[in-house]
């Protein structure tokens, strides 16, 4: 049971629509199919619902086993699986994946391959496009053939087991979705699992985490509607003086990174960037319609980050070190995460796992937890790891240095529900894909002007031997030996271990680009000066530490080093508000107390300050209002500290002028798709600006009259005013900022069918939060669309070195993915109040938790 028990966060209505991908809104005619399908279906829906739900207790036959398999579960579901051999172990845990996420991991492999218009028809197809021209599912397939044996067994017992689960089983016996879709005339039996379903889940990981290509085109885009200098000030530098990087002290000597060394090697050399002019927009705008075509599994946006952090035995309460890790993820329904524990009864070279912590349903092993002696977290490293190269196409040619080079081609043909099969053409040159003409009608328009996509995720890598391999990692050379071979996504890992070591490392391939270029701006592809140079930054020279003099590590995806590094990893880092705060948070409870404790590093993970209060409250308290009406919620800002729980008034005024200063400052001059979302890149550059009450970034060029700072200050206070009103209450004791910060889950696909019933089925919510975007509970919200959350803390966790069965854990969601299961949401009220539930590890604690036991047999012994 949970610590505390406290009242359930209110649920209201979302203050805001969400935006959600083209694809997973069913088309017309099947939403006709499939109300008429649930009116006469109305009598036995709720055996349809229900129909889907797996055993948990009991004995199921699994062919394939050696010998019998346990799995315990937990009052939340949480399977724990016990076993003889790692092929019995991970055949298990693809049985267990299959029984509660089957149809995520369909959907998810459907999406992967390029084939999501099999089941949702026309809409999908822009991301069919998409992804078929990346060759996501060809770049899987390649790297069966090269990661390690061990790891091609793991995965074809992985995918067994899977398949054990559908052999015998219709399609509604899987999920009430497919009943639903067949119902509808679809007709569809879902195929077998294959190991290339696992690893093409992993490109999916590399897409939503990839770095810097977004804000690549919407700099390029910018910098066409206002000028390249203008561009600039919109991605102000990261301020290394004021925001600590992660490592803070070592240096590269002789390409390897030393944490001792006070001195290293000399920077790449520099060169100006991007010189195409600006007659590209038309190519980049369509770039920018394929990315966001995409699903987009993990999240997208400003939001999409994560905290973690390791403390030493010196520092902790029990002597031991403490590791805290919450990814910031997209909300959708169900979450990303499910919990499980992998046990080999003996470990062993053989079967070495027992591990637990938060998989992947599709993906064999655990992603984010610890073992018996290791434990570790992720956050987004951020490399820049893409680059778009304008290319100047000719017929069936480009140019390049002077000549004209053939393309390369494919063609794919992609089925859509409901009509004629498409087929598309592919055309790559040695950079990669034509991005820009996943959409035929804007790169018609083009003539000579194309975009390639050059990305490291495109080239075949052995991640999957990173995650097996973590795993079973028993101290730090054979955890840094196993993120050796994580590639991508590139993130930043904490670590710590039961003999008391804490360390970071960095992983993942970062090309490393001839000129020295930064990779900010779109490179020239016609220009052989602007190609990579087919090396990448060597795994020995990324940063790392082990046991850092300051005795804690914080990562929370700002900058890695300082500028002196010699490898250009990015420079569109996160600003490091978070960072800041939390290495802040840590600073203060080590004065104190001298120890930190599991619970106040869960605290730390709930600090709901907004870093950019302090800087712009006292510029609104110095604007001069009438008394009454128009200055009541101004009033509300004296005094407030710049917390944000959900009951706060003062928090939701703030809140509401500050996406109403960036519509007011910048929405006059910059195009919609790259118009403010209010998160830490805004945050510095409207600091900067209240510094310069003059910069014509203030000015209304729609207006006649020149407006600077205080204009634009006064007006937004007035205009939040009259919208707290019109949203909320004439009254500012009754605003609250949960009451417009409201958190929805909702499914991806049927969620967004249009039909109320089938909506009503499979979305939950409204969770009203406190957060916000850039905080360390980072409740991310999309100022250019409204204040509903679209990404937040998708899990929480801290693990106690000293006692790992006093660690602690949360899923946003819930282990199933079944909505009539009572795990469907279990966690997430208790995730919003900040709670978090016991995380058993050892065998005693895990059969002292259990509820339900499963016992799986080998075909004919049941």
């Amino acid at each position: 049971m949970p610590d505390q028990q406290t009242q359930a966060p209110r649920r209201r209505p979302l203050a805001a629509v969400r935006a959600w991908p083209r694809w997973a809104r069913v088309s017309t005619y099947v939403a006709c199919g499939l109300v008429l399908a649930l009116l006469a279906a109305a009598v036995t829906v709720g055996v349809l619902v229900r129909r889907p739900l797996p055993q948990t207790s009991g004995t199921a036959e699994l062919p394939g086993l050696d010998a019998d398999v346990e799995v315990l579960r937990d009052e939340h579901g949480v399977p724990q699986v016990y076993a003889d051999t790692l092929g019995d172990l991970v055949m298990a845990q693809g049985y267990v994946h299959a029984q509660e996420r089957f149809f995520e991991m369909d959907v998810r492999r459907h999406a992967t391959a390029g084939r999501l218009a099999e089941l949702f028809g026309e809409s999908a197809l822009a991301s069919d496009k998409a992804v078929r021209t990346m060759g996501w599912r060809r770049v899987a397939a390649r790297e069966l053939a090269i990661v390690s044996p061990r790891t091609r067994q793991v995965l074809e017992a992985y995918a067994d087991g899977v398949n054990a689960y559908l052999a015998d089983r219709s399609p509604s016996q899987l999920a009430v979705e497919y009943a639903v879709l067949n119902g509808s005339g679809l007709g569809y039996q879902p195929e077998e699992w294959s190991p290339v379903d696992s690893l093409a889940w992993l490109k999916a990981m590399a897409w939503d985490l990839r770095g810097n290509m977004g804000d690549e085109v919407d700099r390029a885009l910018t910098a066409a509607a206002v000028g390249r200098d203008r561009a600039e000030q919109l991605w102000p530098a990261y301020p290394v003086d004021e925001h600590a990087p992660i490592v803070r002290q070592g240096a590269v000597v002789d390409g390897v990174f030393q944490a001792e060394a006070v001195t290293g090697g000399t920077r790449l050399p520099q060169r100006p960037g991007w010189s195409a002019g600006q007659g590209w927009s038309g190519a980049l705008r369509s770039v920018r319609d394929a990315l966001d075509a995409v699903p987009s599994w993990l999240g997208r946006g400003d939001g999409i980050g994560s905290n973690s952090w390791v403390v030493d035995g010196e520092h902790s309460e029990t002597g031991e070190p403490l590791l805290a890790n919450d990814p910031h993820l997209g909300a959708s329904m169900p979450g990303v995460w499910m919990q499980m524990g992998l046990h080999c009864r003996t470990v062993s070279e053989a079967c070495p796992l027992e591990v637990a912590g938060f998989t992947f349903s599709g993906v064999p092993g655990v992603v984010i937890g610890h073992n018996a002696d290791v434990a570790w977290g992720f956050t987004n490293l951020g490399p820049d790891v893409t680059d778009l190269y304008l290319e100047r196409v000719v017929g069936d040619g480009y140019r390049y240095d002077g000549e004209v080079l053939p393309l390369r081609r494919r063609t794919e043909t992609i089925e859509v529900r409901g009509q004629d099969p498409v087929t598309i053409e592919v055309r790559s040159t040695r950079h990669g894909p034509l991005l820009s003409e996943v959409d035929e009608d804007l790169a018609a328009v083009g003539g000579e002007q194309a975009v390639a996509l050059a990305w490291t995720a495109l080239q075949p890598s052995a991640t999957a031997d990173a995650i097996l391999a973590m795993n079973a990692a028993t101290d730090w050379d054979s955890f840094r030996e196993a993120a050796s071979s994580f590639a991508v996504p590139a993130q930043n890992l904490v670590y710590a271990d039961r003999a008391g070591h804490i360390g970071y490392q960095a992983p993942g391939v970062v090309p490393v680009r001839k000129s020295g270029n930064d990779g900010r701006w779109p490179a020239e592809g016609w220009r052989p000066e602007d190609d990579w140079t087919g090396e990448s930054v060597p795994f020995d020279g990324l940063p790392s530490v082990l046991d850092p003099d300051e005795g804690f590590v914080v990562t929370a995806n700002q900058a890695v080093v300082g500028p002196d590094y010699p490898y250009a990893l990015t420079r569109d880092w996160d600003r490091g508000y978070r960072s800041q705060r939390i290495r802040d948070l840590l600073e203060e409870e080590l004065d104190e107390d001298g120890g930190l404790s599991v619970q106040e590093m869960l605290d730390v993970q709930l600090d709901d300050l907004n870093p950019m209060a302090r800087t712009l409250v006292p510029h609104l308290l110095d604007i001069d209002l009438p008394h009454g009406y128009r200055s009541d919620g101004q009033r509300l800002l004296e005094g407030w500290d710049g917390s944000q729980p959900a009951d706060s008034a003062a928090a939701a005024y703030y809140n509401v002028v500050w996406r109403t200063l960036l519509e007011r400052t910048f929405h006059d001059e910059l195009p919609e798709e790259v118009r403010p979302d209010g998160g830490q890149r805004w945050f510095a550059v409207v600091a900067d600006l209240l510094d310069a009450p003059d910069d014509p970034w203030w000015d209304d060029v729609s207006t006649e009259v020149v407006e600077r700072r205080d204009d634009v200050l006064r007006q937004a206070l007035l205009d939040a005013r009259d919208e707290l009103t019109r949203l909320q209450s004439l009254h500012p004791e009754d605003w609250s900022w949960g009451g417009l910060h409201a958190l929805e889950l909702r499914s991806p696909t049927l969620g967004e069918s249009g039909i109320g019933p089938v909506e009503a089925l499979v979305n939950r919510g409204d969770w009203e939060l406190g957060g916000g975007s850039s905080v360390v509970d980072a409740t991310a919200w999309d100022a250019a669309e409204g204040y509903a959350v679209t990404s937040a803390p998708s899990m929480r966790m801290v693990v106690s070195l000293a006692d790992l069965d006093a660690s602690r854990w949360i899923n946003l969601t819930g282990v199933s993915g079944h909505p009539a299961s009572g795990h469907y949401t279990d966690q997430t009220d208790l995730w919003a109040r900040g709670e978090t539930i016991a995380w058993p590890f050892s065998s005693a604690a895990v059969e002292e938790a259990a509820e339900e036991t499963l016992r799986l047999v080998p075909a004919g012994s049941g």
